[in-house]
């Protein structure tokens, strides 16, 4: 029956995300929602000027219900698995993954309205993530599952003490910002946060976490449904609410699953985009001007290297796969 509702999960995702497009992607551009493109962007991006943005809200609702749907199932055929599957780490996932989708459309609908690349100020959106971080992982203390250690490889568990709270605000917003930045070609990071959401389905399930593999399951077939609307060419795009609400998720599920760690892995792709952007602007400050990639995030410098963004899709969706094997395996022997 478990793996019954993974599928039904999982199914419902695709199916409803792949559906609602076909209602969502007309009235996104019914309301004038499109994209602003930035004038620093690549100048061959600026053809996709004005294609409707917050497309993500087909996962998000597609995610939802498909988990809904499996938990109404599971009350009705498997009393015992729904009292598995609706743990309360479950909620608080789902919490965190709204939280920064909340934060991502306040950002869309400020651009949209005001007809510009910038929504939120960077503060208010700092705030926003402080608070949503706080929230989360004070019910996941209150919760009881909260821990302080943490398992590395070759050395074992190690206990963090004071400080673990302090990385886990660095860790988790900066991840939830480094999917964002991920979010810069078509299906790039449908993509790769389906590939990571694989794992997590794997790693939840190999932990005895139902629950949390149930979500992975449903996100997975919903980010499968979305990419018929967002692969190139991307008729929307997911904006921030949609790529917000994919790092509360990946965030979320690492630390409801108490490995936190595993974001090493599952998120190395985000990382590697995200650390491309702070190692440019460092070298361009202490060079005065001069630049170590041609551009970043880095899936930009493939793109003017000649790479089609199929080709970067394809290439980055690899190398995430490559690292959530080496994920999982670590979790085997070290877990």
């Amino acid at each position: 029956m478990a793996r019954n509702a993974l599928i039904l999960a999982a199914g419902c995702g695709f199916l409803i995300a792949a559906v609602s497009g076909i209602f969502i992607v007309p009235f996104l551009r019914k309301l004038h929602f499109g994209q602003t493109i930035k004038e620093i962007g690549p100048t061959w991006h600026n053809k996709k000027q004005g294609t409707p943005t917050m497309g993500g809200l087909c996962f998000i609702l597609a995610s939802v219900v498909g988990v809904v749907l499996a938990l109404c199932s599971l009350m009705q055929t498997s009393p015992e698995l729904f009292g598995m599957a609706g743990g309360q780490n479950l909620y608080l996932v789902i919490f965190a993954a709204f939280g920064f989708g909340l934060i991502g459309f306040l950002d869309d609908f400020i651009k949209v309205v005001r007809k510009r690349n910038l929504g939120l100020r960077a503060w208010q959106k700092i705030v926003g993530q402080l608070v949503v971080t706080t929230l989360f992982l004070a019910g996941l203390w209150w919760n009881g599952t909260l821990s302080t250690w943490i398992t590395l490889p070759f050395v074992g568990m190690i206990d963090l003490g004071i400080f673990f709270y302090p990385l886990s605000y660095l860790l988790i917003i900066g991840i939830v910002n480094a999917v964002n930045l991920t979010d810069g070609l078509d299906g790039l990071c449908s993509c790769v946060t389906f590939v990571a959401m694989l794992g997590f389905l794997t790693l939840a399930g190999f932990l005895g976490q139902f629950n949390l593999s149930l979500f992975a399951a449903a996100l997975a077939g919903a980010l499968a449904g979305f990419l018929i609307w967002n692969f190139y060419p991307a008729k929307t795009f997911m904006g921030d609410t949609g790529s917000m609400f994919l790092g509360g998720a990946v965030a979320g599920l690492a630390y409801g699953i108490g490995r936190p760690e595993i974001l090493f892995f599952f998120g190395a792709v985000y990382i590697w985009e995200a650390a491309t952007v702070v190692i440019q602007v460092t070298y361009f400050k202490l060079t005065h001007g001069k630049r170590l990639f041609k551009m970043t995030p880095i899936h930009h410098s493939f793109e003017m290297r000649g790479w089609s963004e199929v080709k970067i899709d394809a290439g980055f969706s690899l190398l995430a796969a490559i690292f959530v094997a080496l994920g999982l395996m670590f979790a085997y022997y070290w877990y």
